[in-house]
């Protein structure tokens, strides 16, 4: 019974050290500033309208390479204020995109996996728009499978 709690702790500490071993490493954390238009269904009254600006967005993108296994996470998060074009109204974005890929080295392999929401929000309930999306996509060489993806808008 000794040893075989002796070799159950020799390998947890085995395995934990071996976890350990492999650290996430930053490979991107910055904010950019970009330009944006886009069309807001929601907007003036429900006849939509165009609405344009600059967004500040922070961008955060981390790698963990574990043996033959490159696991990435990474992180986007949309901040700015926007002006609608035919009724001057302002709109405020926020809202964060993160996501996991998963690339098996030597081969084909890849897993992505990632969830994007969004709101832009404006005066009153009506004109506000919600933007939800969330998906799972696998490749295995050309052959790139889309098992789930499920994309909505809404206006309130």
């Amino acid at each position: 019974m000794k040893r075989i709690l002796m070799l159950l702790a020799l390998a947890a500490v085995g395995i934990l050290a071996s976890a350990t071993a492999a650290e996430a490493g930053v490979v991107q954390n910055t904010t950019v500033s970009y330009a944006y238009a886009g069309w807001v269904p929601c907007a003036n009254g429900g006849a939509g309208e165009l609405v344009t600006g600059v967004i500040d967005a922070h961008l955060l993108e981390t790698s963990t390479v574990n043996g033959n296994v490159d696991a990435s996470k990474f992180m986007f998060a949309p901040r700015g204020t926007l002006v609608g074009q035919t009724t001057g109204d302002t709109y405020r974005l926020t809202g964060v995109e993160h996501g996991t890929d998963v690339i098996v080295a030597q081969s084909d392999h890849s897993v992505l996996t990632y969830v994007n929401r969004y709101r832009l929000i404006g005066h009153g309930g009506g004109s506000n728009l919600v933007v939800r999306e969330t998906a799972h996509i696998t490749s295995n060489g050309d052959d790139v499978v889309v098992q789930f993806d499920d994309y909505s808008v809404e206006c309130g």
